[in-house]
């Protein structure tokens, strides 16, 4: 392995916040957005995504010395394909009315950003075992960011999560959160709150240092 290339430790922890796929790299945008009504859409689509980056980065990291050049987008997604016709097919199977919710947006997990970057990124250049740990991290990360974003747009549009009522009747419902505009503007919230978060940790690093260098 490049000792320049990050551990497997490394690549786990970078894809939760770090390297966070929606907060950090903004990937996977046509899900994140489409399927964040509620929290059981939003878990579903994070953990078929989860079972394509998994299965997509292992069987690349397992022929990268076979890869050509010139190919290599060919072979990752029609690797990526495969897995995704087994998750759909999946849960058309047992899920159907969640299939039927979801609708197109699971076949579209084959040109997920997140899922061909992470193959070009590492699978292609590290073994399983890093690759295994990049793609859990990943996955964590993405679905650290739709439930995010679900809980708040289901909470307060719905005032349930996981159809479960959290709030009192009388409450009113923020109706355009569960509507596409509410996923722009509950994302465009959250986004800026982890800029603002990760500026005040560097400013807190950086004040740290120069004490530090003044004693």
């Amino acid at each position: 392995m490049n000792r320049d290339e990050p551990t497997a430790g490394e690549r786990f922890l970078n894809g939760i916040l770090p390297e966070n796929p929606v907060y950090r790299q903004l990937l996977g945008m046509c899900p994140t957005l489409a399927v964040t009504g509620a929290m059981k859409p939003a878990m579903t689509m994070v953990a078929a995504t989860a079972f394509v980056l998994i299965c997509a980065n292992l069987m690349v990291s397992s022929i990268r010395h076979l890869l050509k050049p010139h190919l290599r987008i060919l072979v990752f997604t029609l690797t990526i394909a495969t897995f995704v016709t087994i998750a759909d097919r999946f849960l058309a199977a047992y899920l159907y009315d969640m299939s039927k919710q979801l609708g197109p947006y699971v076949p579209l997990i084959i040109v997920n950003c997140l899922i061909i970057s992470r193959c070009e990124i590492c699978a292609s250049k590290q073994g399983l075992w890093e690759s295994f740990a990049d793609a859990v991290g990943m996955s964590l990360g993405f679905g650290l960011a739709l439930a995010s974003i679900a809980t708040v747009r289901e909470i307060l549009g719905s005032g349930t999560w996981f159809g479960l009522s959290v709030l009192p009747e009388s409450w009113p419902g923020w109706g355009v959160l569960v509507l596409p505009p509410g996923a722009f503007l509950t994302m465009g919230l959250l986004i800026a709150g982890v800029e603002w978060w990760g500026a005040r940790q560097r400013a807190v690093e950086k004040k740290s240092v120069r004490k530090a260098e003044a004693a």
